[in-house]
């Protein structure tokens, strides 16, 4: 290897755990977010207070959902050293968390569009976070099932 090859390697390393590391803490963060989301939002002002089970439903459904986003993205922040030394467990986590994320970019690309009103902005702002973030989580993925296509 030339040192052309190597500096090259050592930048596309470090380049790969810049990007995990980034999409680890913004999947926390968003999934710290919607704890908050119902009050921000003011969800229960659209629902008559009459449905208590279909709010106790959605707030049991957001709380899950909060609590595991936010968990499985601290637990891969506490264990990236393991997954940047290609530890085939702790990847298969990122994995399934880029499949999640995948799957909230199809839904708001294609699938189920967000509605533009009455926020425009921040309908357009969740499509394009979660598309960049998808995209972001399937780089690093993909370079992952290389290094460990490499490896065996």
């Amino acid at each position: 290897m030339t040192d052309q090859d190597l500096k090259r390697n050592i930048i596309l390393k470090k380049g790969l755990q810049i990007l995990y590391y980034v999409s680890v803490v913004i999947s926390a963060l968003v999934g710290l977010w919607h704890f908050f989301v119902p009050w921000m939002f003011q969800w229960y002002d659209y629902l008559p207070t009459q449905y208590r089970n279909l709010i106790v439903g959605i707030d049991y459904t957001n709380y899950c959902f909060s609590l595991l986003l936010f968990g499985l993205s601290v637990m891969l922040i506490l264990l990236g050293k393991r997954a940047l030394a290609m530890n085939r467990e702790v990847i298969y986590f990122y994995f399934f968390l880029t499949v999640v994320w995948i799957f909230r970019a199809c839904l708001a690309s294609f699938i189920e569009p967000w509605p533009l009103q009455p926020i425009p902005a921040a309908a357009i702002g969740q499509l394009i976070a979660s598309d960049v973030l998808a995209v972001m989580m399937i780089v690093v993925s993909v370079s992952f099932v290389r290094e460990l296509k490499r490896k065996t």
